[in-house]
């Protein structure tokens, strides 16, 4: 029997992912310069490279093996490397909202969960697909808007309460999403046990 080919090509929906990795550096860069308005706009870039990631792939049967491990690990590098540096005190005199140390652990603490479970499950169990839950999906809605709104306090200081409201919402949001993934993770366990160790 032959086995199916996996695509692993470099597809426009690849090399976009690929840009929105390329963004963190300068991302990085204008918010440890102070420089908000730059940093607001890499992230709107980066915003409308996933959204034409997303439609390419799936208007013009794009997608492949490494678009699916490319595309979330675009998102994440952008999203910690934000709530890294906008916890950092020294960023308040660029004007913006600083992001509490301990919101940026937790967002942290349950990436490396969701990798951490995830690896077990397939060493353990040989589970290979563990697609997000509604739960996780929103919870990264609700970080990059976050993100958004604080690079916005820049500008608008006015907008320091709804940038608080939003980062304890995320907290929240990440703590039920990373309990969440536990529970699933414990479910697909039930489902498919751990072969039984040779005798010795």
């Amino acid at each position: 029997m032959r086995r199916a080919r996996v695509r692993m090509s470099f597809t426009i929906p690849n090399l976009l992912s690929l840009l929105r990795m390329a963004l963190v550096g300068p991302f990085i860069i204008a918010l440890l310069n102070g420089q908000v308005r730059r940093a607001l706009l890499v992230v709107v870039v980066a915003g409308i490279s996933d959204v034409l990631d997303g439609f390419i792939a799936r208007f013009f049967h794009q997608q492949s093996l490494l678009g699916t491990y490319l595309d979330p690990l675009a998102d994440k590098l952008l999203v910690t490397a934000a709530y890294v540096i906008l916890a950092l005190p020294g960023l308040r005199h660029a004007g913006a909202f600083q992001i509490p140390s301990w919101v940026t652990v937790v967002v942290i603490a349950r990436d490396v969960l969701l990798v951490v479970v995830a690896l077990v499950l397939y060493l353990a169990a040989g589970v290979r697909s563990f697609p997000p839950s509604v739960l996780s999906k929103i919870t990264t809605v609700f970080q990059i808007g976050a993100v958004v709104v604080v690079l916005l306090t820049g500008i608008w200081p006015e907008l320091d309460t709804a940038a608080l409201v939003l980062v304890y919402t995320v907290a929240l949001l990440t703590l039920g999403s990373g309990l969440n993934y536990v529970w699933r993770a414990n479910r697909l366990f039930e489902r498919h046990p751990p072969a039984p160790a040779p005798p010795a």
